[in-house]
């Protein structure tokens, strides 16, 4: 009885490899274009109800994509060391939850624009190291395809989207930059910034706008 024991607990351990793989973490291309499949799939059942109640969208955004993006990462990126080694873990919190929000808010109104007129991903690329990028096309209502290209990490054996690259907008340098301005007017009062970060991703939003509208003439 002993030895039966023994030699299921050996099968055992010898599985758990094979085990371990078959239930590997999704890849970095399957992430993007499971997300966007879910996405489109909650917008078109959802469209006309989030179209009345924003923030019924933003919610859903977030309950989509928010587990995909490494926010802390971000947060700290778009804050750069100077600010994010004095900022409190309070601090830090309260602006990736301020960041989440408005950037939810960024993509928002445009997604709710989109009327299926085609996004297509990219076949995969190399994802052998800690970091690789996934790119898609859209189609715009004008027929113009934009390109947009999300970068993501390898973060505890997962991939997280840090930053995303859309018609050329570097999104991530955008917010570094206009966190830069914010803390400059503010008199490097953190609190106020990040206070006031929904703003702020408003005019970088505008700022996104002007420059797309410049690379379109």
């Amino acid at each position: 009885m002993i030895s039966i024991l023994r030699r299921s607990l050996l099968v055992l351990l010898a599985a758990l490899p094979l085990m371990a793989n078959a239930v590997a973490a999704p890849s970095a291309h399957e992430i993007i274009q499971d997300t966007t499949t879910r996405l489109l799939a909650d917008l078109a059942a959802n469209k006309e109800k989030y179209k009345q109640d924003p923030g019924a969208f933003y919610d859903a955004l977030n309950g989509i994509v928010g587990p995909v993006v490494d926010a802390d990462g971000i947060s700290r990126s778009i804050m750069t060391v100077k600010y994010s080694r004095k900022a409190t873990p309070a601090q830090m919190t309260r602006f990736q939850e301020n960041f989440k929000r408005s950037l939810m808010q960024f993509y928002g109104n445009a997604l709710l624009e989109y009327n299926n007129q085609g996004i297509t991903v990219s076949p995969a690329k190399d994802e052998s190291g800690n970091r690789t990028s996934v790119d898609m096309q859209v189609k715009g209502n004008n027929g113009a395809i934009y390109p947009v290209s999300y970068t993501l990490e390898k973060i505890n054996g997962e991939w997280k989207v840090r930053n995303v690259i859309i018609n050329g907008i570097n999104i991530g340098k955008l917010f570094r930059d206009q966190f830069a301005d914010a803390m400059q007017h503010n008199g490097n009062d953190l609190d106020k910034t990040i206070d006031g970060w929904a703003g702020e991703v408003a005019k970088a939003k505008e700022v996104a706008q002007d420059a797309q509208e410049k690379q379109a003439q």
